[in-house]
């Protein structure tokens, strides 16, 4: 089931949970205006906010459905603000990087834009040995944990937004990413119970300034000003039940202006979908409203394929079974 969240016309500040049905939006909380049936107590309590509405699992999608079926062929277009918005606003963000394939790349890609002096030695070395440098080669306990950074919840966009170029980058670029919702609370978790605790997906778009991430890792620090300014999700949630049985087998796509610029697949990651989340709760709590992200799908950034975002692209991201991403990129802002 395809979630979002929509504004009341009636009342701006106010909103609701909407369902996808036949290519049209539902929004739940007028549809239960519209009948008298007293079978949806839990869609009652949890229209309002699509976490609460993933967190209450089969009961509200099986409540959606019949309340669906109930006001078939009515008309909710003057009920709600189609206008996009964040399906959530995310309490945190930790964005881990699951990929062998991305990680190497995109370590080949920096050193040909930022060190070109040093790319002839490597390029040497993989075609002598047949491998990578071990170099470019994530570090030992990559291969041993699920390894992430905390980004920033705050400066989200969604669907049709323009993402800022900050004035401190010329080398931005994109990052195409499976996003997982979390939508009931961890402590400890096994990777059973962690899968268990996943909501929905979505599409996540970690905008990375590449010419500040290099220096900003060098120092021993994780990303900051790298990542924090801006990240984007899907203005959808597609319920985990729909995604899950294929989630390491699904199709990725980025397009920028109509041209397809990277393809690749979730197939081949170092640790699992619940292994990532239950490392994320060893030792602290992971609550509802929490977003983590994969890291990005390999063949799916402008470092890994050497095509670089400018002012006023406009890129989509897609993932099969998820949905997509477009946005456009802003101009660039005055030198600090």
């Amino acid at each position: 089931m395809r979630v979002r969240r929509v504004r009341l016309r009636r009342q701006p500040s106010a909103y609701s949970v909407a369902v996808e049905r036949d290519g049209a939006w539902v929004p739940l909380i007028p549809a239960l205006e519209r009948t008298t049936s007293a079978e949806f107590p839990t869609l009652d309590r949890v229209a309002h906010d699509v976490i609460a509405f993933l967190g209450a699992g089969r009961e509200a999608t099986d409540e959606a459905a019949r309340l669906l079926d109930l006001v078939a062929g009515e008309s909710f277009a003057d009920d709600f603000d189609a206008t996009p918005v964040l399906p959530f606003e995310p309490r945190t963000f930790r964005d881990f990087m699951l990929y062998e394939e991305h990680a190497v790349a995109a370590a080949k890609g920096l050193v040909k834009r930022f060190l070109p002096k040093a790319w002839p030695f490597f390029a040497l070395y993989e075609r002598v040995t047949g491998r990578p440098h071990p170099k470019l080669r994530p570090k030992p306990i990559w291969y041993e944990k699920p390894i992430y950074y905390m980004g920033s919840p705050v400066n989200f966009y969604t669907e049709g937004e323009t993402i800022p170029w900050p004035s401190y980058t010329r080398a931005l670029d994109y990052e195409l990413e499976l996003g997982v919702v979390i939508v009931r609370p961890l402590h400890n978790a096994t990777p059973e119970e962690a899968v268990e605790a996943i909501g929905g997906f979505v599409v996540v778009n970690d905008f990375s300034a590449r010419d500040v991430q290099y220096p900003e890792m060098t120092s021993g620090f994780g990303p900051v000003k790298a990542k924090n300014f801006a990240n984007a999700m899907s203005v959808a949630v597609v319920t985990a039940d729909e995604v899950l049985p294929h989630v390491n087998r699904l199709r990725a796509r980025v397009t920028v202006n109509g041209q397809v610029w990277g393809e690749g697949t979730t197939a081949g990651a170092q640790h699992s979908i619940g292994e990532m989340v239950a490392y994320a709760s060893l030792g602290e709590k992971v609550v509802p409203g929490e977003l983590m992200a994969t890291g990005t799908i390999p063949g799916c950034s402008g470092m890994e394929t050497g095509r670089w975002l400018s002012p006023g692209d406009e890129i989509t991201l897609s993932i099969e079974r998820v949905g997509s991403l477009t946005n456009r990129v802003g101009q660039r802002q005055g030198s600090p």
